[in-house]
């Protein structure tokens, strides 16, 4: 048989997969596919060059087979670098050398062409081979120069390679290694027929081959001995127990956690199934399933379970696996977070989300059984904190939970709902009063050296609609203990339908209050101040409201709403804008107004801010808008309260204490206070004809307040012999019934505003 046609067909053949194997490669989506096509189509040429030089028998096919050959080549090599750059997942980020290596083979090509004109770069000498001419290459030196090109190219490749192979996994090595010994001997075969100058070169053979096998190493091969070994070697390293199973269910391999969890201690794995059993009973049977479950001894263990029953395709049972893994750590560190969301830090007892959704529970569960809310207030907690400290007040909260635990049923539920404030609910019929009764009368908390009764309100809400959201529910509870503010001897209110129409009306109150202040239908009524000569020399600014639907309402109406509420500070901060205004009608006269500034005003807006502006915007002289405050303003934050009244001060307003003599500790109020009046309590007048101890009293406030260089106001003079006394006394300001009652602007500028 012709050795050349033998081989014209071997060369046909791998250039017909060549290009088969390219389309394959441009069709891949790997992104290793474009380069590995390209570089496939570029063998083509010089294994087709290759096929013309072996057929020819005349000069002009040889020739033309050697330019497809050596100029291929070039084209080859650039592809195939390439290639190997992105086979080994390396960018090509030098430009530079990208345009000198394309300059290179750029006028390699050229210099091979030129040999047509030139015959410079090779020539051809005609031999004898099987009986027919053959036409062999003579090579000149600058068809060395081209070889020493390509050699250099392939010699780059094949470090990249080795590099890559060094420097990578297993696995990976073992990818980047077989490229690399196929592309070695391909480059010694080729090497052999350079030197050894044997007709009928055959070498691109061997590059047809390789770009073959890189097809299929760069698509399609898996090592898979490699791959099994090395998942072997990490799943005897993972943290869980991993057990394979055969088709019969016989155990055949476990990893190192998997000996531990079973307490296997040699090599023989029967009886590792029947250890199993409580984890493999979970799955009945399925072939893929997995669960949770906490172990039965002593101590506690939670395991996550897995397991996979690995079928052929035709359906039949090849093995299956199990994965325990010891959740402990993580579900111990859960159940600390979900207890820690659920119970209070202080306390221990539940938080208020979590004290809801178990009431909802407990009140489904206890379907016909009447049940009530119980809201547990602490009274004045916060003077409990100021006067003791914050320590003292958390055991005061301590040791009502602990009342609690020991107190309610077992069918009850009970928590923390806010600083002060605790929840219950529990069976009515459960409620002994007289029990709760008698421990509140008797609660003393002590606390190193401290032994304090502390007082306790409680309100209870008997549950007679379900449906209500828990938190409705409280606040009616609440509602009832509110009923029993400063009560000493009353500890437990139940809420009613007054308490339910009390609450209406606060609702109702509240929400029209923004239309009442918009539309002007709250107004300032101003009750006169008048002097030691009885002039009339200012008013007091007093609050009334027309409603549009309840007529006239006087302040005992709303105001307390308000205060409790927060919004009294709307109704200050209007009440303050009125007085100016009317301050600025009567810019020729000498009459001052008193405002009042609740203690709430503070929380919701910048008071001094306020009153500096509002004065300046209508130009009113800041000692004609009088302040007038409560010693309840000052039992907080006092360094900064007394520096913002300083400030006032200093701006002009005139500061006026109120309702003097009415509280605990008016007397280190008025040491401490930087004022300019005191406004005497009326309680003093109410007795002053039988009590001469009020009188007393009366008289030297009188004296020490003038002493000090504060002016004297005593409020609720309401007869003349309790003017013609006051003022024998010294005081210098009035206010009371006897002089005028409150009255609409109107009326008080009609009688004392000279208007002319």
């Amino acid at each position: 048989m012709n050795v050349r046609l033998v081989f014209s067909l071997i060369f046909i053949a791998l250039s017909v997969a060549l290009a088969v194997c390219g389309l394959i490669a441009f069709r891949s989506r790997k992104a290793i596919g474009v380069p590995l096509g390209r570089m496939l189509f570029c063998l083509i040429p010089p294994v087709l060059g290759n096929l013309l030089i072996i057929c020819s028998t005349t000069k002009l096919p040889a020739t033309i087979g050697c330019y497809l050959y050596y100029i291929g080549i070039d084209f080859t090599v650039f592809s195939l670098l390439r290639y190997t750059l992105a086979y080994c997942n390396i960018p090509w980020k030098d430009n530079r050398f990208r345009v000198f290596v394309l300059s290179v083979l750029g006028l390699d090509v050229i210099q091979l062409l030129a040999n047509i004109f030139f015959g410079h770069a090779f020539g051809l000498e005609c031999i004898q081979l099987y009986g027919q001419p053959y036409y062999r290459m003579i090579p000149y030196f600058p068809q060395q120069l081209h070889r020493l090109v390509v050699y250099s190219i392939l010699v780059a490749v094949l470090i990249i390679l080795f590099l890559k192979m060094r420097h990578s996994s297993r696995i990976n090595a073992n990818r980047y290694g077989v490229i690399f010994f196929t592309l070695l001997a391909n480059i010694v075969w080729g090497t052999f027929y350079v030197f050894s100058r044997t007709p009928l070169d055959r070498s691109m053979i061997g590059y047809a081959v390789f770009g073959l096998m890189t097809f299929y190493f760069s698509l399609y091969y898996k090592p898979l001995l490699l791959l099994n070994r090395i998942m072997m070697d990490i799943s005897a390293e993972l943290p869980d127990a991993l057990f394979f199973f055969d088709d019969a269910g016989n155990c055949i391999w476990l990893n190192s956690e998997g000996r531990k969890l079973v307490n296997l201690q040699g090599h023989d794995l029967s009886g590792v199934e029947d250890r199993l059993k409580p984890f493999l009973e979970r799955g009945q049977g399925a072939d893929h399933w997995a669960a949770r479950m906490e172990s039965d001894g002593e101590e506690r263990k939670f395991y996550v379970l897995e397991k996979r029953t690995i079928r052929d395709n035709r359906g039949y049972v090849d093995g299956s696996f199990l994965n325990i893994r010891d959740d402990t750590e993580a579900q111990l560190k859960l159940m600390q977070e979900i207890y820690r969301a659920r119970h209070d830090e202080l306390t221990g007892l539940y938080t208020r989300p979590w004290l809801y959704k178990r009431i909802q529970e407990k009140l489904v569960e206890a379907s016909g059984e009447l049940q009530s809310i119980v809201f547990v207030n602490v009274s004045n907690f916060k003077l409990i904190n100021d006067i003791f400290g914050i320590e003292f007040g958390n055991s005061v909260l301590k040791q009502i939970a602990d009342a609690l635990r020991r107190f309610i049923p077992e069918g009850g539920v009970y928590g923390r709902l806010s600083g002060d404030n605790f929840g219950i609910l529990m069976p009515s019929a459960e409620f002994d009063g007289d029990s709760f009764k008698s421990w509140l009368a008797n609660f003393t908390v002590s606390a190193g050296d401290i032994d304090n009764h502390v007082l306790i309100h409680l309100g209870v809400y008997e549950v007679t609609d379900a449906s209500l959201e828990v938190s409705v529910m409280f606040d009616r509870a609440r509602i009832a203990a509110s009923s029993l503010r400063n009560e000493y001897h009353t500890h437990i209110a139940w809420y009613d339908d007054r308490m339910r129409v009390n609450m209406l009306w606060e609702q109702q109150i509240t929400g029209d209050l923004q239309c009442a202040l918009t539309e002007r239908q709250i107004v300032p009524y101003l009750q006169p101040l008048v002097d030691a000569t009885g002039k009339v020399v200012g008013g007091e600014a007093l609050v009334r409201w027309n409603h549009p639907d309840h007529g006239f309402l006087p302040p005992a109406k709303f105001i307390p709403i308000f205060e409790r509420n927060g919004m009294i500070a709307e109704v200050d901060r209007y009440m303050w804008r009125c007085a100016c205004e009317q301050l600025a009608q009567w810019r020729d006269n000498d009459l001052f107004i008193s405002v009042n500034i609740s203690p709430k005003d503070f929380y919701f807006m910048d008071v001094a801010a306020e009153l500096r502006g509002l004065t300046k915007e209508y130009g009113v002289d800041p000692a004609r808008l009088r302040l007038e405050i409560t010693e309840s303003v000052m039992i907080s934050d006092v360094k900064n309260k007394v520096q913002m009244l300083d400030g006032l001060r200093a701006a002009g307003f005139i500061v006026e204490m109120d309702d003097f003599g009415s509280g605990y500790s008016s007397l280190n109020m008025l040491k401490n206070m930087p004022i300019d009046v005191i406004k005497i309590d009326m309680v003093f007048l109410r007795s002053s004809g039988q009590d001469e101890k009020s009188m007393i009293i009366l008289r030297n406030i009188i004296n020490m307040s003038t002493d000090l260089n504060i002016v004297p106001l005593t409020e609720g003079v309401e007869t003349e012999k309790q003017y013609d006394d006051l003022s024998r006394m010294g005081c210098k300001l009035f206010q009371g019934y006897y002089f005028a009652k409150p009255m609409p602007l109107e009326d008080f500028q009609a009688q004392y505003v000279d208007v002319a």
